[in-house]
């Protein structure tokens, strides 16, 4: 199994303070061996990757409790837009299905109460390229 074919991955990115801050992502593969995630815009994790790309992840559950048995793997991310974005959204969109539309009808009711989502897609670069994201949703 890699690391873009678990359902839930342990994103951990760095404070300015150098201080690991750890979120549970949904993780996807991409064509090219690399993997994306999408998140909200103004989150937290998106700030951090655009202060320093250095990121590592780590196999975990829905809660985002790490599975010890899970290797770290160091990689670098990418708030990307475009094609690439469009790409990685198709990715999550065909590996996690229903789900995706339940969380877009929430989207939905969010703009009704003026509290519109903007979402963004992360792209995942592995250092190690061994550790290539298998195309295997």
């Amino acid at each position: 199994m890699t690391i873009a074919s678990a359902k839930y991955v342990s994103l951990i990115t760095l404070r300015k303070s150098g201080e690991a801050v750890s979120s549970p992502v949904w993780i996807a593969p991409l064509a090219d061996g690399r993997a994306g995630f999408t998140t909200e815009a103004n989150s937290g994790k998106v700030k951090r990757i655009r202060n320093n790309n250095a990121v590592t992840l780590q196999q975990c559950t829905m809660r985002g409790k790490l599975i010890a048995s899970a290797p770290v793997i160091s990689a670098t991310a990418e708030v990307v837009s475009g094609a690439a974005h469009d790409e990685v959204h198709r990715a999550i969109r065909s590996k996690y299905g229903l789900i995706v539309l339940f969380i877009g009808i929430g989207d939905l009711f969010a703009k009704v109460i003026k509290k519109p989502r903007t979402p963004t897609a992360i792209v995942i670069t592995f250092a190690d390229p061994h550790i290539a994201a298998a195309h295997d949703h």
